[in-house]
């Protein structure tokens, strides 16, 4: 609008404009040098206050097709994609920190104290329940079989003889020619060296066993570890550890769950709010340090009745196949168990669920087409959405992408979802490579 149509609309007539001319001569473009400096400021501020007024005259009507729209009409709502809330069952996973270790850990000890003789293992090799580890020297104790298998041998010769002596007599107290009280020795005699030969056949049996110890075996099959004393060395029978042995096919994961969410799980279960697997045993799944996935399932086999004082927590156990040997002992990993579903649960993405004041909230569209802000109460999480425990109801609907454009009250259009993957609506595609 020029200044002209300006004062048409004000009433005041063209006659008016060119009223407002200047009377006195028009000053000079270029003023002459030693003109003043307020003279030269002078036509600057009159243009200054005419712009104003000028651009202040033509912010009152905005052209046709401005940022009100064709014809100065209201621009269109905008668009946002929003899923309908349903109830439906929703599978739970609960995850904890856990720690593998052998289903049996058994160290090895002698029996026999000696110098160790030899290794008759590989560490870190597989080993099967019987086989032989470590030979401790045999030879005291094979002396000691010996003496002893000679001193068997003499009593079984002084056993026999008095049995012979006994039965010498007994004719002879019948006919009287010898005193009771003789054959009565000669008897005892007998029941003494058999005793005596039991006594050492007994030692033999032990001297023996002693000497078989010193081939110290494999008590139970599975992997061996570092041998903790080398060839030469004394070991003391029962005391001294010489390695150890951890069966891992299968094994074990540990984990602890928290007294209180233990409490939780339990009264939400009474309740009806959630649904433990049939048999109690939930499925085991365990992420390594890495981040991977273990490609087998186990199953939780032993929960503890007892809270452990010093931690607050309930120890609990998986059994976990293990036949490629890819878990060791001592491995820290991530327990998820599933199994148990949370019937009747309301669901929504976790990027529909926004940070308010003290709450979360997500925004719905009511039956008018208008934004509605909603505080909600969320439980766990299930994939990418939240379980929402509070705040909404079945065919509510609610906004999961556009959230930026719109404000609460404000009219919105909901689009069509894009697919898995696919970009929201509005975006524009991508730039065509040059």
């Amino acid at each position: 609008m020029c200044a002209e149509s300006l004062f048409r609309e004000q009433g005041l007539g063209v006659n008016c404009v060119h009223s407002l001319k200047p009377r006195r001569p028009p000053e000079p473009l270029f003023p002459e040098p030693d003109m003043p400096a307020a003279a030269l400021r002078r036509p600057a501020a009159v243009f200054a206050v005419l712009s104003v007024v000028v651009l202040a005259a033509c912010g009152k009507s905005a052209p046709p097709g401005g940022p009100a729209g064709p014809g100065g009409a209201a621009p269109p709502p905008p668009e946002v994609v929003a899923v309908t809330v349903a109830a439906k069952d929703v599978p739970v996973e609960f995850e904890y920190v856990g720690q593998t270790a052998g289903v049996r850990e058994v160290e090895v000890r002698p029996r026999v104290g000696g110098i160790l003789l030899k290794w008759n293992y590989t560490e870190g090799a597989r080993v099967k329940a019987g086989q032989s580890l470590f030979t401790i020297d045999p030879a005291p104790f094979q002396a000691a079989v010996n003496r002893l298998d000679a001193t068997l041998a003499s009593a079984s010769a002084r056993r026999a003889q008095a049995a012979r002596e006994a039965a010498r007599l007994e004719p002879l107290v019948k006919e009287g020619m010898v005193t009771r009280k003789a054959y009565d020795d000669a008897g005892a005699a007998e029941t003494i060296s058999a005793a005596d030969e039991k006594t050492a056949r007994a030692a033999l049996a032990e001297a023996r066993l002693q000497l078989s110890y010193t081939n110290v075996t494999a008590p139970i099959s599975g992997v061996t570890g570092l041998a903790a004393r080398s060839e030469g060395s004394l070991v003391e029978a029962q005391q001294t550890l010489l390695t150890s042995i951890s069966q891992i096919e299968p094994i074990h994961v540990l984990f602890s769950i928290p007294e209180a969410e233990h409490m939780q799980l339990q009264r939400e279960s009474a309740e009806g709010r959630l649904r433990l697997p049939e048999d109690g045993r939930f499925e085991a799944r365990v992420v390594l340090s890495d981040g991977k996935v273990y490609d087998q399932t186990g199953k939780v086999d032993f929960t503890n009745v007892r809270v452990n004082p010093g931690t607050g927590s309930i120890e609990a156990r998986a059994v976990m196949p293990n036949a490629d040997l890819k878990l060791r002992p001592g491995m820290f990993a991530r327990v998820k168990l599933t199994g148990a579903t949370r019937p009747g649960a309301l669901t929504v993405p976790q990027r529909a669920v926004l940070e308010g004041p003290g709450t979360k909230i997500v925004l719905t569209v009511n039956d008018k087409g208008l934004v509605e802000p909603r505080p909600v109460q969320v439980g766990d999480w299930t994939g990418n959405d939240w379980i929402i425990a509070g705040g909404l109801k079945p065919g509510d609907k609610v906004i999961v992408d556009g959230i930026v454009k719109v404000r609460p009250g404000g009219p919105v259009k909901i689009a069509q979802a894009p697919p898995e993957g696919g970009a929201p609506p509005n975006t524009p595609p991508p730039a065509a490579k040059p």
